[in-house]
């Protein structure tokens, strides 16, 4: 067994490989650039080696500065995560000739399998059923236009050493094919060095399911099951749970049978995932099989009882596998939300900053019998950057069976605290709530097709507004009681707190007595009906567990002027309890509108501007293109929303923006 392995990552998933390290008694070594001198994978590791400046591109993907890491800590292994060097044939050469152990597949099926023009050709002549599309390198624009017009919109504009939805478009027309090639090739070469193109038909309303696949050095080979994959956003995956509640048992096996098949092929060994888009009829085409371990593997985990990162490090080091394809069983079920810094009431646009308060659910089994898993790189206190991927946390929830892990789930969101930067979490909760995920009946276009218009936040329905309700009256008279024992006060102008509340919230408004009788705390509402409270809350506490008609509701509480925001299930509102006489004044009060930006280009997300398409004076159509930002290794076009002059551009391209500067306005 290895003696120290280098992890050749950063984030969550180094702080994932330190984690089975440690418990294999295996020594670590963290690298880190400029921005990731704090991180938390450079706490966990015994050791830790600076490689350079913050972008990728000048540290974690330069292989002779891993080479001069492992000079310097004598490590006789590596570990290389998931993205950046993880595919990288040459950084596995490159170890293999310094004798230094590669965790990972061999060489060989890293170059056949890890590009994925190379990949599609061996599995069409091995009689993989693949999508049809382009395999050959596109030298330019107008050649992508004249491929994808033959092959048939909508296609896929993808990099041949992509990966984690870097360097991927979807182009429905010419106008996207243009526009997308030159976007996936900017793409692709800062992500990975490699700006290789390829382009395929686009299946619509396909799920997206993969089979784990997992090989040792001894020609054993077998298939972990498989991972739905399907509810995607930009091709990045946002949920996935294992297994699939699609597949039947034959599918399964003949999908795990040709993963296998395609694995020995090229003299697999390690952990793989070979994807697969699979139609309503339950027909799957070969995608692509990625050589390494995938960021989802957290779901695999919980339902095989098997940790991965420990296999690979096995497999490595020589060990054959100590189980057979017979020993593989699925036990319940298991779903991973993978919390992003990005806002989602903008478009799902990056986001940066500090995190001024993280605190995840608890982790381990819970009283119910499901289990909370949450594999995170971050901390209070911590900074998200903007050279690196999105990522805050990997939340995983596995129950005896599908709709017990939904619920898990939910509530382990409900209690999931995360302040200082926008980010996905009211999103995640929203969609658990769906009846369509709820059924399983999931594709890839999920997300546009239940949020065609982006996320405006969940609306609640008349029982989650009452129960809000009842939650903000219940926090507002705590705060009135603790107000009213107050030391020092004028005896005749004590604080006499009432039992008559006007509670509105979310465009309704509720009528409300607060009382106590033999049986706890109640709120009655002006129909009679009554509801039971009980609560942990006190003031200054962000998190609390309220009883509702004794059924617990984890809502984050925070005090906003006169108001009380409440965030439940994806819900997020301002409660206000008033006085009967105090709301009745409120009503009287004129609404301030917002300012007016419809003449202005305001910057969406924290970036750099990378170009201006546009100068004053021009007009513009809508749709049009008129400035690109790039943001977490991501390249955003800014269009037009309507035809316009350009009156003026306020800033010039690299100029490095805040979330709403001005970069243009229009007459």
């Amino acid at each position: 067994m290895f003696k120290k392995i280098l992890i050749a990552n950063r984030g969550e998933i180094a702080c994932r490989v330190i984690r089975t390290a440690k418990k294999l008694g295996i020594a670590t070594v963290a690298v880190y650039s400029d921005a990731d001198r704090d991180a938390m994978h450079v706490r966990l590791a015994n050791e830790a080696v600076h490689i350079g400046p913050s972008p990728s591109s000048q540290s974690y993907i330069v292989i002779d500065k891993i080479l001069e890491a492992l000079g310097k800590t004598g490590a006789d292994a590596v570990h290389p995560g998931y993205g950046f060097l993880s595919e990288n044939a040459a950084f596995a050469e490159a170890l293999e000739k310094e004798g230094v152990a590669f965790i990972g597949p061999p060489v060989k099926a890293i170059e056949a399998m890890g590009d994925k023009i190379t990949s599609k050709k061996l599995a069409a002549k091995a009689g993989v059923s693949t999508v049809p599309g382009h395999m050959g390198l596109i030298e330019d624009a107008d050649e992508a236009v004249r491929i994808a017009s033959s092959i048939g919109f909508p296609v896929m504009i993808k990099a041949s050493a992509g990966g984690g939805g870097k360097g991927m478009r979807i182009a429905w027309n010419e106008r996207e094919a243009r526009e997308g090639f030159q976007s996936s090739k900017n793409e692709a070469k800062n992500a990975f060095g490699d700006d290789r193109i390829f382009i395929e038909k686009f299946v619509t309303e396909p799920r997206h399911i993969e089979i784990q696949v997992l090989g040792d050095k001894h020609g054993n080979t077998l298939y972990l099951g498989e991972r739905e994959c399907s509810i995607q956003r930009r091709n990045q995956k946002v949920i996935e749970e294992a297994p699939s509640p699609f597949l039947d048992e034959t599918t399964r096996r003949a999908m795990g049978e040709q993963a296998v098949a395609l694995a020995r092929a090229v003299g697999y060994h390690s952990a793989g995932t070979v994807e697969f888009i699979v139609d309503a009829e339950r027909n799957f085409y070969f995608l692509e099989m990625n050589t390494r371990l995938q960021v989802e593997h957290p779901v695999t985990e919980l339902v095989t009882d098997l940790d991965l990162v420990e296999q690979m490090i096995r497999v490595a080091a020589g060990e054959k596998l100590s189980f057979t394809q017979d020993d593989v069983k699925l036990e319940g079920w298991a779903i991973e939300s993978r919390l992003y810094a990005e806002d989602p009431y903008r478009n799902f646009l990056p986001s940066i900053g500090r995190l001024t308060r993280y605190r995840p659910p608890e982790e381990g089994r819970q009283d119910d019998g499901t289990v909370i898993r949450n594999d995170t790189g971050v901390f209070e206190g911590g900074e998200i950057s903007m050279y690196y991927d999105p990522m805050i946390a990997k939340l995983c929830a596995w129950g005896p069976d599908r709709a017990a892990a939904v619920e898990a789930m939910a509530e382990a969101l409900d209690a999931f605290e995360v302040e200082g930067i926008g980010h996905n979490l009211p999103f995640l909760s929203a969609v658990m709530q769906q009846e369509r995920f709820r059924e399983g009946r999931l594709t890839t276009a999920y997300i546009a097709e239940e949020f065609a218009d982006g996320f405006q936040g969940v609306t609640p329905d008349e029982a989650s507004a009452m129960k809000l309700a009842a939650v903000a009256v219940t926090v507002n008279q705590a705060l009135q009681e603790r107000a009213s024992q107050i030391s020092g006060t004028i005896g005749n102008h004590r604080r006499v707190v009432g039992h008559e509340w006007v509670t509105s919230l979310a465009e309704r408004e509720f009528q409300m007595t607060s009382g106590v009788s033999a049986d706890g705390a109640y709120v009655r509402f002006a129909d009679e009906r009554a509801i039971s409270v009980a609560s942990d809350w006190v003031p200054g506490r962000t998190l609390a567990t309220f009883n509702i008609d004794n059924q617990p509701m984890a809502v984050k509480v925070d005090l906003v002027g006169t108001g009380i925001r409440l965030r439940w299930r994806g819900i997020d509102v301002v409660a206000r309890v008033r006085s009967p006489r105090v709301a009745e004044l409120a009503r009287l009060m004129p609404k301030k509108l917002p300012p007016d930006t419809s003449k202005m280009l305001l910057c969406p997300m924290p970036g750099v501007v990378t170009s201006i398409t546009v100068k004053a004076g021009d007009m513009v159509e809508a749709g049009q293109s008129l400035a690109v930002v790039e943001a977490m290794k991501m390249e955003n076009i800014l269009r037009a929303e309507k035809r316009a002059t350009v009156k003026r551009v306020a800033i010039a391209a690299g100029a490095s923006l805040a979330v709403d500067e001005l970069i243009m306005e229009f007459e």
